[in-house]
């Protein structure tokens, strides 16, 4: 039985019952105090580049940032190897660790130079322009060109057959338009401008198809993302001044200044159904984003709901930057287990869940609870009917499960589908075997 709010009321007696009785005609109730502090938990906390291994090695997921350039050297021949050396692909999935990827076509630097193929600006007969600006050096291309268009669709294909199929991409934040993909060029410096609303969709398409179950994210609240779900991220995180005007896109719609439509809508509550990312600002200096203005930082980020930053992320562990991590997307506690007879012989286990963080848990991994004996040793697995993605922040909910005996070890556990082990750490204090949670040891 899977209980939402109004089924918890109608269960209260019970639940009061339980709690004030350890052992009570053959039931058994545990309660649980919620774990306080940061947590490192997947598909949440903070995103490091998947190339600085010191920082990724400690954070829970990693960024990966892929030009244009570096992925298709020669048309149709893609250099997985050395991406995947660069960027240590191999170790951090083994590692259990989630990706975000953001794919790049123009990426300012210091000296001259392009990120996309030059076979394919050569293609596309160098339509696009050269530029040394404030930003840096590079080459904004013209994405309007419809060379452009269906070779990107073709790169994205070949992204989404390499690494959209095992989970390892578990967000895309889409890229590919704009000085490093972020939507966006150097006004008032003869750049070809950024695409009309359909063109947009177009590039949003691409990678939509590509990774079907990746959840999207786009740098505004455009029109166009509506059909697949995207969400958003602020790459201006802790900034008070662009955090609000974010905020206020969310909230109230608005226009996309770079090309004057009306296409920014609002998505009040969106965040129930789609991720936050972001990174922090590079405009005000860690040390006070996570010192005197820590207070501030936190109340942006809850009014975000974020679920990620990353990959501008503190790089020195603090008590700033773990409340920041302890802030950060979902926090799934069993406040209470009851485990008592039921019809046919069997075992009836009662567990209270609820989410205390600012955001939901936006996929639907498998909950399982674990029969094992004294040494720790699972001796069979018995699904828990959560839907994790229904657990919103704040909400209680109640599930039933029953097993065939009282077995002398129960735990629970949350299933990672990429590597099929526990992943997820409740945040209840509990007794730990891996990433199993000990609810009960007779």
């Amino acid at each position: 039985m899977k209980g939402m709010k109004g089924t918890i009321l109608g269960l209260g007696a019970l639940a009061a019952a339980a709690i004030s009785t350890v052992l009570h005609h053959g039931k058994t109730t545990v309660t649980y105090e919620p774990l306080t502090g940061a947590i490192t938990n997947p598909l949440t906390g903070f995103a490091a580049m998947a190339d600085y291994p010191s920082l990724a090695e400690t954070a829970s997921m990693v960024f990966v940032k892929i030009t244009w350039a570096e992925l298709e050297p020669e048309e149709g021949v893609f250099d997985w190897a050395g991406i995947e050396e660069r960027l240590h692909l191999s170790e951090w999935r083994a590692k259990g660790k989630h990706a975000v990827l953001r794919f790049v076509c123009d990426d300012p630097g210091d000296e001259a130079h392009l990120d996309i193929p030059a076979w394919l600006a050569e293609k596309t007969g160098w339509d696009g322009v050269q530029y040394d600006i404030s930003y840096g050096k590079g080459y904004a291309p013209n994405y309007n060109n419809p060379v452009f268009l269906e070779a990107h669709e073709k790169a994205a294909a070949a992204l989404g057959e390499r690494y959209g199929g095992n989970g390892f991409i578990s967000f895309v934040q889409m890229g590919s338009l704009g000085h490093w993909g972020e939507w966006h060029v150097k006004s008032g410096e003869g750049l070809p401008p950024m695409p009309l609303s359909d063109t947009r969709k177009e590039y949003i398409r691409h990678f939509a198809g590509a990774f079907p179950e990746a959840r999207l994210l786009l740098r505004r609240p455009f029109l166009e993302g509506l059909e697949w779900t995207a969400g958003v991220y602020n790459d201006m995180a802790g900034d008070p001044d662009a955090t609000e005007e974010w905020l206020n896109w969310l909230e109230s719609g608005g226009v996309y200044s770079q090309t004057g439509e009306h296409c920014l809508t609002a998505i009040d509550s969106f965040w129930q159904k789609a991720p936050v990312g972001g990174e922090f600002t590079s405009g005000i200096p860690m040390d006070e984003l996570l010192d005197e203005r820590l207070e501030e930082t936190l109340s942006l980020l809850a009014r975000s709901h974020a679920t990620f930053l990353g990959p501008k992320i503190p790089t020195e562990k603090s008590s700033g930057a773990d409340a920041v991590l302890a802030s950060l997307g979902y926090r799934l506690e069993i406040s209470k287990m009851s485990m008592g007879r039921a019809p046919g012989g069997k075992t009836r286990v009662v567990l209270t869940w609820k989410n205390s963080g600012n955001a939901p848990f936006y996929w639907d991994w498998p909950v399982y609870l674990y029969e094992m004996d004294a040494d720790g040793t699972v001796i069979r697995k018995t699904p828990v009917n959560l839907s994790l993605s229904a657990l919103m922040d704040g909400e209680t909910v109640m599930t039933e499960t029953l097993l065939s005996e009282r077995p002398a070890v129960l735990g629970v556990g949350i299933e990672d589908p990429m590597t099929g082990e526990p992943a997820v750490r409740i945040a209840s204090e509990m007794e730990q075997i891996g990433k199993i949670s000990v609810l009960y040891r007779k």
